[in-house]
């Protein structure tokens, strides 16, 4: 049965079929083919396989015929039986469309990328079949948010790669400012998924920005964050709220705060200045950089 993690990483590549065949060519250096549109096609392979061999999804390059076939794979952990089943969906694939297929594998776990990178022997001397693996170590490192606002499912895959790297602030920070603008369910998902994938530091203080009026809400997703006694029509409470949520990042990221920069932030009631130090706080070096002055 698959998890809730494998169905959610499934749904990143439905959602956006882009994804695959751009991650094959830039994170992968895979050249392809010219083509005209880009599909997601059913995944049952089993046309020409037994019912047991199902794939996770099927992405279709066509101009007025298809010119090239992928089947994405998610990976959590390692299934010798894979190795089986891998080189057997490529080529019903490639049977079914007449045109080239391949296999790529994605997977969050360094060591169940390293495992899926193996050649499998198929027994036909000379062409062993070797998988198109995307692991956290190709995964693009996306903390620019223009960039994860034009391909959300990209920033999320990201975080899931990076998130409990050093710069896994960085990269929930871009996601999640990413996801704030989705107005379909797609948010919740993606919100979820960024999260779990943080490390606990990273998660901590990404929860107190979004209880913060520096995150801007647009789905429902982010209510369960919100503060319960933040007031939406008090300038008092509002400014108090996001003092609060600011301190609690600087304290979750260990920078120091002096009693007269705790008192600096208490006291200011102007929220556009609020705003602009809850943003620095995320990748300052300092509490006083945070409070340098605003152009």
């Amino acid at each position: 049965m698959p998890s809730l993690l494998h169905e959610a990483l499934v749904l990143l590549f439905r959602n956006r079929p882009l994804l695959a065949p751009e991650l094959v060519r830039d994170a992968l250096g895979q050249s392809l083919p010219d083509h005209e549109a880009i599909e997601v096609q059913e995944a049952d392979l089993t046309q020409l396989t037994p019912t047991e061999y199902q794939a996770d999804l099927v992405v279709l390059l066509r101009t007025q015929r298809p010119v090239l076939g992928i089947v994405v794979e998610v990976q959590l952990r390692r299934d010798d039986a894979k190795a089986y089943a891998w080189p057997l969906y490529a080529a019903a694939l490639r049977a079914r469309l007449r045109c080239p297929a391949c296999l790529l594998v994605v997977t969050p776990d360094a060591a169940v990328a390293a495992w899926a990178s193996r050649p499998i022997d198929t027994g036909q001397p000379g062409s062993p079949f070797r998988p198109l693996v995307l692991g956290p170590n190709v995964v693009p490192l996306v903390t620019d948010v223009d960039t994860a606002r034009g391909a959300p499912e990209l920033a999320v895959l990201s975080a899931q790669a990076h998130g409990r790297e050093a710069r896994g602030l960085e990269v929930g920070l871009a996601s999640l400012q990413a996801i704030a603008e989705l107005v379909d369910d797609r948010g919740m998902l993606h919100c979820d998924l960024i999260l779990q994938a943080l490390n606990d530091n990273a998660r901590r203080t990404l929860e107190a920005l979004m209880q913060s009026r520096a995150y801007t809400y647009q789905s429902d997703f982010a209510r369960k964050y919100v503060a319960e006694g933040k007031a939406k029509g008090e300038t008092k409470g509002r400014a108090e709220g996001e003092a609060k949520a600011l301190l609690t990042i600087l304290a979750t990221r260990g920078l120091e705060v002096s009693e007269r920069q705790r008192q600096t932030i208490q006291q200011c009631a102007d929220l556009a200045v609020l705003d602009t130090w809850l943003r620095r706080a995320v990748t300052a070096k300092s509490t006083a950089e945070v409070l340098s002055p605003i152009p």
